[in-house]
């Protein structure tokens, strides 16, 4: 599978696709207040199919609800029954149940196997109008879903999933595996001495986003000033999110070049979030890693990820010896057994690049997106 964007050209015919946005909004609200009622009334989990029977049903009596393509709204039925069985899967774990969603915040919409048709070129023929977009690469493969998202700055792009079979086979080129290392202070240590700075872009911009969030307070709410000053909140979100994507693809692009097979190590990340917060989300180690998982199958390299309880840092990368304690407030320590000096995360980026290697002369190589727990 490969997902394709696409940006559609700015129009006044823009404002039926985001109508029908707002429509799958009130729908899916809808269905999450049948399903509150009927678990209150029944004590059982309200059936997927019926409830897709009975949004049909209303559809016929409510022409808003109407703008809005039959599969988009058997797709907004299936997330939810996906989401319910998740909770009803991971509750213990503290997860939540799908709840309401303010309409106007309501993002996308998505249509399978019809309702939409490409005329050639950059046209797109959605319902029953014609849009253009930037055709900015071509439609290879045969086309799964096709999925309308609003960004907060009220633009709209086309998302779409083909199914791709070009697959390349596993190729080295340079011969070398590397080993990498996870840190607050340095976003990646490389197990050839080499170490990979952040450049932490959402501290950088903080000042903004401070002034923006003040300018944004002070403006008296629905007012056109309030919503001027919340475009310019946005803007400055999605030029931190953009740049940190650019500086995502060149490193991968970089990394890919240099080494054949990359091996990190698996990280609790919400933990990690929980113990230092802004400073994890503004290195966002999992966007990375899943550009780096597609720059490598597009090259022919490999990700692998070992064991999440693997004792990198407190295993010696000389002698193998494995100490039982070591703080986090410690970047150094010595050896009792061959009294080398190891610094923590040049150490434990030897050990990744140790176990990765012999995962992969096993064969034990892992591909899924889901290694990291997010």
């Amino acid at each position: 599978m490969k997902t394709l964007k696409f940006k559609l050209y700015q129009h006044k015919r823009n404002k039926f696709l985001k109508a029908s946005i707002n429509a799958a909004g009130v729908i899916y609200n809808h269905c999450i207040a049948l399903h509150k009622r009927y678990y209150r009334m029944w004590g059982k989990h309200l059936n997927c199919a019926k409830l897709q029977a009975h949004i049909a049903k209303h559809r016929l009596r409510k022409e808003f609800w109407q703008s809005v393509g039959s599969q988009a709204v058997q797709d907004i039925c299936q997330r939810i029954e996906k989401a319910y069985q998740l909770f009803f899967k991971h509750n213990k774990n503290g997860c939540c149940p799908p709840g309401f969603k303010k309409v106007k915040k309501y993002k996308s919409f998505t249509l399978k196997q019809a309702g939409y048709k490409f005329l050639g070129g950059n046209r797109v023929k959605i319902g029953s109008r014609v849009y253009q977009y930037w055709n900015s690469r071509e439609i290879e493969g045969k086309i799964k879903t096709l999925t309308i998202k609003r960004t907060p700055l009220g633009e709209l792009f086309m998302v779409i999933v083909v199914d791709s079979t070009d697959e390349p086979e596993i190729k080295f080129t340079t011969g070398k595996i590397a080993g990498f290392d996870f840190g607050l202070k340095t976003f990646l240590t490389c197990s050839d001495g080499s170490k990979i700075e952040s450049p932490q872009f959402f501290k950088q911009s903080l000042n903004v986003i401070k002034i923006a969030n003040r300018y944004q307070s002070k403006k008296l709410k629905g007012s056109s000033n309030r919503e001027r000053a919340r475009k310019n909140l946005v803007r400055a979100h999605e030029d931190i999110a953009n740049r940190r994507t650019d500086w995502f693809w060149k490193l991968a692009h970089d990394l890919t070049d240099r080494f054949d097979v990359l091996c990190f190590e698996t990280l609790n990340l919400k933990g990690m979030k929980r113990l230092w917060g802004r400073k994890v989300s503004d290195l966002a180690l999992r966007d990375f890693l899943d550009i780096l998982e597609w720059q490598a199958l597009k090259k022919g390299k490999q990700v692998v990820y070992i064991d999440q309880w693997y004792p990198s840092s407190k295993t010696c990368s000389c002698c193998g010896h494995v100490i039982d304690t070591l703080d986090l407030s410690v970047r150094e320590w010595r050896c009792p057994s061959c009294q080398s000096v190891n610094g923590r995360d040049d150490n434990a980026s030897k050990n990744i690049q140790a176990v990765g290697a012999s995962m992969v002369r096993l064969g034990d190589v892992s591909r899924a997106t889901s290694a990291i727990a997010v």
